[in-house]
């Protein structure tokens, strides 16, 4: 497991839920190209029904990526708590395209998960065949490819522990 010396990820406090919202504009845009979704009537996508539970419910938890003082993203974590296991999970991740490619998601993911030590389910979409490249990369790196892939009810779930 990779330790990271410079953090790249911040905690979004109140104040920062308007920046979130706003990025969630290019995200829902991004990831329009695999599923189903379009903006109204105003040009803009619906909001993100559960933004404000990231503020108001212990076990969800916003970050703020930043590249060299700069916005680059943001990561929404929670921790699921299903009958018969407890695991952190990414809800939502984005980066800003002109920060894509440069190392940037992979050191925030591996900051998100030294974080929140525990179990993880990491999922994508089955059709977003990029976002799997990434997570997988990701987290074959930061376990040394010590992690579990399955797939269920149309999504590629890596499991690992950080």
């Amino acid at each position: 497991m990779k330790t990271l010396q410079n953090p790249v990820i911040k905690n979004a406090e109140i104040n920062d839920k308007e920046t979130i919202k706003n990025l969630m504009q290019f995200y829902f845009y991004d990831f329009s190209e695999f599923v189903e979704a379009y903006v109204g009537n105003n040009g803009l996508f619906d909001e993100y029904t559960y933004l404000n539970n990231y503020w108001e419910e212990k076990e969800r938890f916003p970050y703020l990526i930043e590249k060299e003082g700069k916005i680059a993203g943001f990561i929404l974590v929670r921790e699921v708590q299903d009958k018969d296991k407890r695991y952190w999970s990414i809800s939502e991740f984005f980066i800003m395209k002109k920060f894509r490619l440069s190392g940037l998601g992979k050191y925030a993911a591996h900051q998100v998960f030294q974080i929140h030590k525990g179990n993880w389910e990491v999922f994508q979409i089955e059709s977003n065949k990029p976002a799997q490249a990434f997570w997988r990369k990701v987290i074959k790196d930061y376990t040394d490819e010590q992690f579990a892939e399955r797939t269920e009810e149309g999504k590629v779930i890596q499991a690992f522990c950080s």
